[in-house]
């Protein structure tokens, strides 16, 4: 199990991202437009090197919602191998198998 206070961490980045989202989308446009003047696609970097940064997204970490584990994620589950493994094997997990050969 995970610390919980890298847990809540990462909770608290998911909410920031969704607050500054909208924010960043409109800099981030501003930004990439080539016909926007130098001096306003300045002030829009300056903006949005204000925010803070863990408003971006690539900040936030994949953990499994079973155990916290931030490694060996399954993005389809949203859990992680461990998690997996063991859900599976006690038949939580329908039409998952244990392979053996």
């Amino acid at each position: 199990m995970a610390k919980k206070s890298k847990i809540e961490h990462n909770l608290r980045r998911k909410s920031m991202v969704d607050r500054y989202a909208d924010r960043r989308t409109k800099l981030k446009a501003v930004i990439s437009d080539p016909n926007t003047p130098d001096e306003e696609r300045f002030e829009a970097v300056r903006a949005l090197d204000r925010l803070p940064r863990n408003s971006s997204r690539t900040r936030v970490r994949n953990r499994c919602r079973v155990t916290g584990r931030p490694r060996a994620f399954y993005r389809k589950f949203e859990i992680s191998r461990v998690a997996m493994r063991d859900l599976g094997l006690s038949g939580q997990i329908a039409g998952l198998k244990k392979a053996s050969w």
